[in-house]
């Protein structure tokens, strides 16, 4: 089980970090690229066709401004694809982005996460291949019952 994780500028890599370190975290294999919508098509087309070959589970695609990359591949593959929309240097206010990657048309899915949301993608990615992979299930109820935890410390923390 593999993870794709692209973007579609080297600006955006210090969100996607997020989804990457937690999908380590998970003990997925990730591949990370650039893979740009608008400046590079045909890699995208290449890309978004042949991934699940490759043995690519899941993609996970991060995209700012007018954000067309979670769409473009996910009206090439067959695979599930992750929008991240990322709040870039020419975005306004990461609205166009949201709204670009959200608002697909039916029969071309792109399920999104929230504004520089990387680390949600990455955990999607792992309970997408933890529905059948017992040992990154098992990873998940882990990471799960330690947020409770770290929240009921908190919670006792407080209250002394």
């Amino acid at each position: 089980m593999k993870v794709a994780v692209i973007m579609g500028s080297i600006s955006d890599m210090p969100v996607m970090q997020e989804a990457i370190d937690i999908l380590k975290a998970f003990d997925i294999e990730t591949e990370v690229d650039i893979v740009s919508a608008h400046r590079t098509p045909e890699k995208l087309f290449d890309f978004s066709k042949n991934a699940h070959h490759r043995g690519i589970s899941v993609i996970i695609a991060g995209a700012g401004g007018a954000a067309h990359l979670p769409g473009m591949v996910a009206s090439m593959s067959p695979l599930p694809i992750i929008g991240v929309p990322v709040k870039s240097s020419n975005s306004i206010d990461g609205w166009d982005s949201i709204l670009s990657i959200l608002q697909m048309p039916g029969g071309v899915p792109v399920a999104t996460v929230a504004l520089n949301g990387a680390k949600n993608a990455g955990i999607l990615a792992a309970q997408i291949i933890g529905s059948h992979n017992k040992a990154v299930l098992d990873r998940i109820i882990l990471y799960k019952t330690g947020l409770k935890e770290a929240v009921n410390i908190a919670s006792e923390t407080l209250n002394k």
